[in-house]
This record gives C-alpha cells, structure tokens and sequence, in this order.
C-alpha cells in the first residue's frame, strides 16, 4: 500500500471509529477502537460468500481485515448468543453492556453499507439481528 492510501484508510478507520464512539457514548476513541474490533472479529465469521467480500470492501482496509481473518463458523449463533459471544471478549462486560457494544458498532456499519447489501447479509443471519443492526425485523405475512 502507497503511503497515500495507507494515510487514507487511516483517516476511513479513525472516523469509522469515531462514529462508533459517537455512538456507543465511549468516552475515549481506544474504547470505541477495541470494541470495534471485537465486534467485527465475532461478526466475520457469520458473513459468508459474496457477502463477506463486499462487506470487506465497503469497509477501512483495518476493518476488512478483521472480518477478513475470520474462520466461518459451522453453525450460525443466535443474535444473543452472538452478544453473549462479544460479552466474553469484552472485558467487564455484562449481557446488556455488550448488546448496548454490539449494537454500537453494528449501527454504524448498517449506516455505512448499500441497503442491498445489508439485506443480503441479514438473510445470511438467523432472526434477530436485524435489532442489533439498529433496523426493524421484518417477518413475511402469513
């Protein structure tokens, strides 16, 4: 990567992160850093395929890594057991600080990706996360 673009996506990360300690109220941007990254690292493993491709490259090189470096899991986690899995990487942290984490960062991700793509990637998940991305859970009528 030239410098050029290394100062770039530098400045995509910080205000990425920014946004979420906007979001989640951290009080310091290494907070709201750290958070962040735990929370792409549990998410990375449940977005697949085309998906995962495209949510890597709407995101600051940094983040796309984390997602990146993920192994797929075998066996998708419930939107609360994906919180309990944030909660255990989270220092100190209890099942409604790490929902109120989880959705921090998973707000600010839902605001910067195309509506198509979040779609797509909410279909990906099991019921309930639509929540944690700061969106309405739509269910078919029956």
């Amino acid at each position: 990567m030239h410098a050029r673009d290394e100062a770039v996506d530098q400045r995509k990360w910080r205000e990425l992160t920014e946004r979420v300690q906007e979001a989640g109220q951290y009080t310091t941007r290494a907070e709201a850093e750290r958070v962040t990254r735990i929370v792409l690292s549990v998410l990375g493993g449940h977005v697949t395929g085309d998906e995962r491709v495209e949510l890597a490259q709407a995101l600051p090189e940094e983040a796309a890594r984390v997602i990146a470096s993920q192994i797929p899991v075998t066996r998708p986690l419930t939107a609360a057991e994906f919180v309990d899995a944030a909660a255990a990487r989270i220092d100190g942290s209890t099942p409604a600080t790490a929902r109120w984490d989880v959705s921090s960062v998973l707000s600010v991700l839902a605001d910067l990706l195309d509506e198509d793509l979040l779609t797509r990637i909410l279909n990906q998940l099991p019921s309930g996360y639509a929540l944690l991305f700061g969106r309405a859970e739509l269910t078919p009528a029956r």
